[in-house]
């Protein structure tokens, strides 16, 4: 039915008696009309044949009668010059949902639980892949401007993209960085092409610009080298010196201290839940006296609980700039903080800690048969082998103090009861 619409009409109206809802077509403007609901809720639409086929489109109910009149009179025009404002809002809506930006984002929302990563894969897409060059105040606030590669549909990503992306990162960043975020980028795409029927990923075997094998570390520290990061990790402000010194004594991976929160503190042990333990295993870490002594001595800072914390709200963060300022005291370079657990690890060996043990300290888990009968949780043999090394790190950090030789000072192998060794 044809309507003279204004705004009191619109403001008033609702669907016919006995109707769910009613279109009234505007009198003035051919096409263009106010849908009413029996319960008077209302929007406008416009009407028109294009390729042949009827369409009605929705305007938005919030510009109101005389705005709604504006954009159906722009939409007609359209349609008059051959073309379709209803297709071209579908693919514009199919184009913003099938970014890889929005595809990142479902992927970490459907899997990020299941990530023990996830943060810092986000953080590096965010800052390496979606918006480069753009400061973390301008992506946290959104504001930053979104790349080519965020912004394209998934299906329009070719591996000249990917390749020109990688090129990018390793010149900024170096080529280990370009890997992990090649690799990142890629478990994106492999999900999606399992949920997809038409999309296969541009990514192929070849494109890493590493060897798995050249990037394979075998570093550990001398125990010069330990001394000269030990005492210089004593002497630096805020928490981060005792945390390079916590993860000496504990083995532990860089991120399970990092984000380590005092609720995880029952007594002497340290338990790890299993959402932040790599193999998804709650894990118990007695801890020796010299780890126990670190802690209390940090501050307690906000409310969250974090151990090591500079704001309170997070765990530690900005490794590398607090690193620098290590290097540059210590005189050690050429090393990373995942070295620490491998020299703790080989420590254990040097301690006479027994290999079963020591891969027990640092939360590997024991394949084989015993995997599957053999439960004893070694509590006393952890805290034992822990308190070995810490009793070696203290008898390298401080060589002037010993009055026993190290062999004799030796878990033997194999061994690891429950008394304490001498000193």
């Amino acid at each position: 039915m044809r309507t003279k619409l204004t705004p009191a009409f619109c403001q008033k109206a609702r669907a016919q008696e006995g109707a769910e809802r009613t279109i009234y077509w505007d009198a003035e403007l051919p096409g263009f009309g106010l849908v009413a609901t029996k319960g008077g809720h209302c929007s406008f639409v416009v009407q028109y044949r294009a390729g042949g086929r009827s369409r009605r489109m929705t305007i938005d109910s919030v510009l109101g009668l005389v705005k709604a009149r504006k954009r159906a009179k722009i939409l007609l025009g359209q349609v008059a010059n051959d073309k379709d404002p209803l297709q071209e809002r579908r693919k514009a809506r199919s184009f913003a949902t099938d970014t890889f930006k929005a595809i990142a984002d479902a992927y970490f929302a459907r899997e990020g639980n299941k990530l023990r990563s996830a943060n810092d894969r986000r953080a590096a897409l965010h800052r390496l892949v979606f918006y480069p060059g753009s400061d973390k105040a301008s992506r946290e606030a959104g504001t930053a401007r979104l790349s080519s590669i965020g912004s394209q549909p998934i299906s329009a990503i070719d591996r000249g993209d990917i390749v020109k992306l990688l090129d990018r990162i390793e010149d900024q960043n170096g080529p280990v960085m370009a890997d992990r975020t090649l690799a990142y980028i890629s478990k994106i795409m492999n999900w999606h092409a399992k949920r997809s029927a038409n999309f296969n990923s541009p990514i192929v075997r070849g494109m890493a610009r590493t060897k798995w094998k050249e990037r394979a570390r075998s570093r550990i520290l001398t125990d010069e080298e330990l001394r000269a990061i030990w005492k210089a990790a004593g002497a630096m402000p805020g928490p981060f010196g005792a945390f390079v010194q916590f993860l000496l004594l504990t083995a532990a991976r860089r991120s399970e201290a990092a984000e380590m929160k005092r609720e995880e503190l029952e007594g002497s042990d340290w338990i790890l839940p299993k959402d932040r333990n790599k193999v998804k295993v709650e894990f118990v870490r007695p801890l020796s006296p010299a780890a126990q002594a670190l802690l209390k001595e940090l501050p307690r800072i906000g409310k969250a609980g974090y151990a090591f914390t500079t704001i309170g709200r997070s765990g530690l963060g900005g490794f590398s700039k607090f690193k620098r300022r290590l290097d540059q005291s210590s005189g050690v370079t050429n090393w990373t903080l995942h070295d620490l657990r491998r020299t703790a690890r080989s420590l254990m060996s040097r301690a006479g800690i027994s290999s079963d043990h020591a891969e027990r300290c640092l939360g590997h888990v024991i394949g084989g048969v015993r995997a599957v009968y053999d439960r004893h949780e070694f509590h006393a043999e952890k805290k034992q082998s822990f308190e070995a090394l810490a009793a070696l790190i203290d008898r390298i950090v401080n060589p002037g103090h010993n009055v026993v030789q190290l062999h004799d000072a030796r878990i033997p192998a194999g061994r690891c009861d429950n008394r304490r060794q001498a000193d």
